[in-house]
């Protein structure tokens, strides 16, 4: 994939993790949601798909879950 593009997609995705001092103490979070990033990746190492995830969560998005792996990965 083109250098230009990945980066593109991923500043798209990161755009997703916000910060807010009144939102989980100003964890990384999922679009202002009380979803910090560090605990979509613990169920993520636990062994649920990103299906799974979502089944659960029903206001996430496969994008969000995207987000919380770009953002470590940065």
């Amino acid at each position: 994939m083109n250098t230009t593009i990945k980066n593109l997609m991923e500043t798209n995705l990161l755009q997703r993790i916000t910060h807010d001092p009144n939102i989980c103490h100003g964890k990384p979070c999922i679009r202002g949601l009380r979803y910090p990033v560090e605990f979509l990746l613990e169920l993520l190492s636990a062994g649920m798909t990103i299906e799974e995830i979502l089944a659960d969560y029903d206001d996430l998005e496969g994008e969000d879950i995207l987000a919380a792996v770009c953002f470590v990965d940065r």
